[in-house]
């Protein structure tokens, strides 16, 4: 039995948690009992995942948890491991991920009130909890499962005070079986701690990644000399976004010093142990002074790397947890075997133009509908229209419009813009009567913390303003890309235009590889029909990671989706990371 009294009791011995944070969603199965067994042998005795709502509840009703979704699966093979589990399975939780784990669908309802006491809102938690606990109820310590605690919300105190809402979340969790101890996590500025935590009824944590005691110090003086001191992320790394200069790193002998003070002191959870790789279009996004998407690499500067080698901050950290056990830790693991395929020829290539009716449904409206209005989450919405006879447009705004927008005239790219350009005027010619106007609008990634959740509407959501007035009668193609099997390569391709690359990979062994995207434009890599992620020439990130489970012995179709018309006649596969 898992007990939170002056410190931290299993079976009425004090216990020290060396924990650290391994998504599931963010690896796949196949590599789970790998990535937890290199977990143990860094010297932790616990993994800590959050649960993303939007993972688990796509759309509004409809639940998944098979597969790489198997949540119960994940806590099964930690528990094999003589693991711990700590889960934080909050309605939100940030994590770099898509609008920090809510449903996109919560959008729909134009008076939605996120994280608060909004009871349209706590409605849909209660309905999302009633399906999610029975997957995690017989997994608690009390019912002889692994999992120790869960967190209630998730940094709560940099949102909102709302302390009702706080409660109400407590009570939903308990009235749904839970009774494994509860805590918070929050920053250590004071009104951080005193917005985000409910101390007689969860025990709160920190979040810090430097000046131990500085940080200890104020949680010390928060909850009482009386009470375990636990960081839930100690934060030993950090994300990249597209544009930045180069990948995010941070000084491990430094942050090796700072773990022996945690230790010294108190209980710790890294953050992140294992990163792994934004599948798909999940990767979340920041907004301070510019939009910053995150990468498809979720590497983190962790311990293990997103592919799953051994560095050398894992050997610094388990030299000082070794200090800390009087066990010898396990052996450390051979490393992952990496294979070079080489450079696979183009077999076709075919234009989005041309197939838009075989991959969308098109919606016909009087004006434009925002992705949520048409039940999408994710990816790209082309918007088309007749713009009339030939003529100068002297006044062309997109409003309302996120993420990212193409124009293009009789399928000709004629501008785009992205974050701050948009709802700038611009001008151009109308060189033909009857001229079909389509935008392509990309979804780059909700912003996943910060006051800005609440305005993460993506497409146009208001309007194309042309020569002074509204443009209307809009065709609208939903493009989430998840039947990228439908697209039809006998169709032809116009360069220069948004288009579909198909290649052929034929193995005889399935092993990890990387796809090198360098002199390619932007897009989205199609492994087996799985979403590998995204590309983007603006970097720092030109290789994508490729677990051998998503390959296959014999025949594997490689589709790139590119909308810049920079591509390439062959794509290169490397043994050699991305650093």
């Amino acid at each position: 039995m898992f007990e939170i009294r002056e410190d931290f009791y299993w079976n009425g011995k004090p216990i020290k948690i060396i924990s650290g944070a391994i998504h599931y969603f963010r690896v796949v199965p196949e590599y789970w009992e790998d990535r937890l067994r290199k977990l143990k042998a860094m010297g932790c005795n616990t993994v800590e995942t959050y649960i993303p709502w939007n993972f688990h509840e796509p759309k509004e009703g409809q639940y998944d948890f098979d597969e790489m979704h198997d949540v119960t699966k994940f806590i099964e093979t930690a528990q094999s491991l003589d693991l711990f589990v700590i889960v934080r399975p909050a309605s939100y939780i940030c994590a770099e991920w898509e609008f920090g784990g809510l449903p996109s669908w919560l959008l729909k309802d134009k008076d939605m009130k996120l994280r608060t006491y909004y009871e349209p809102f706590l409605d849909k938690i209660d309905r999302y909890f009633e399906v999610l606990f029975k997957e995690l109820i017989p997994l608690q310590a009390t019912h002889g499962g692994p999992i120790i605690m869960m967190q209630v919300e998730n940094e709560y105190g940099s949102y909102n005070n709302d302390k009702d809402y706080l409660k109400v979340l407590i009570d939903m969790m308990k009235k749904h079986g839970v009774d494994v101890p509860l805590v918070t996590s929050d920053g250590t500025w004071l009104d951080m701690l005193e917005n985000g935590t409910v101390p007689e009824k969860a025990h709160p944590t920190v979040n810090f990644g430097s000046d131990v005691a500085d940080h200890f110090g104020k949680l010390e003086h928060f909850i009482g000399k009386d009470s375990p001191l636990m960081v839930m992320e100690f934060w030993i790394g950090w994300f990249t976004a597209w544009g930045n200069e180069k990948y995010n790193r941070t000084d491990y002998q430094e942050q090796a010093e700072e773990l022996r003070n945690i230790l010294n002191k108190g209980h710790v959870n890294f953050y992140m142990f294992h990163g792994g790789t934004n599948f798909g279009f999940t990767n979340g996004a920041n907004y301070y002074d510019e939009l910053t998407p995150d990468i498809t690499s979720y590497d983190y500067d962790a311990p293990l790397s997103e592919w799953g080698d051994i560095t050398e901050k894992y050997k610094a950290f388990r030299e000082v947890i070794q200090e800390f056990t009087s066990e010898e830790l396990p052996t450390l693991p051979d490393p992952v075997k990496k294979t070079d395929y080489g450079n696979v020829p183009l077999k076709s290539r075919t234009s989005l133009f041309e197939n838009l009716d075989n991959i969308s449904e098109k919606v016909t409206s009087p004006y434009t509908l925002s992705m949520e209005e048409l039940d999408q989450d994710y990816g790209y919405v082309l918007y088309r229209q007749n713009s009339g006879n030939k003529r100068k447009v002297e006044d062309f705004r997109l409003l309302g419009t996120s993420d990212r927008a193409q124009v293009f005239l009789n399928e000709a790219l004629e501008l785009t813009q992205y974050d701050k350009e948009i709802g700038q005027k611009e001008t151009f010619e109308l060189t033909e009567d009857d001229m079909t106007m389509a935008i392509l609008v990309e979804n780059m990634g909700r912003v996943n913390y910060g006051p800005r959740l609440k305005q993460q509407s993506k497409g146009i959501t208001d309007g194309v303003f042309l020569n002074g007035a509204y443009r209307s009668g809009w065709t609208h193609y939903p493009l989430p890309l998840d039947n990228i099997e439908d697209v039809d390569f006998t169709k032809p391709h116009k360069e220069n235009t948004p288009s579909f690359s198909l290649f052929e990979l034929e193995i005889d062994e399935k092993v990890d590889t990387f796809i090198d995207m360098t002199g390619w434009g932007k897009g989205a890599v199609f492994v087996n029909g799985f979403n590998l992620g995204r590309f983007w020439e603006v970097g720092p990130q030109y290789k994508l990671y490729v677990p051998a489970p998503l390959l296959k012995e014999g025949d594997n179709q490689i589709v790139v989706f590119e909308t810049e018309g920079k591509v390439k006649e062959e794509l290169a596969f490397t043994d050699k990371p991305p650093y």
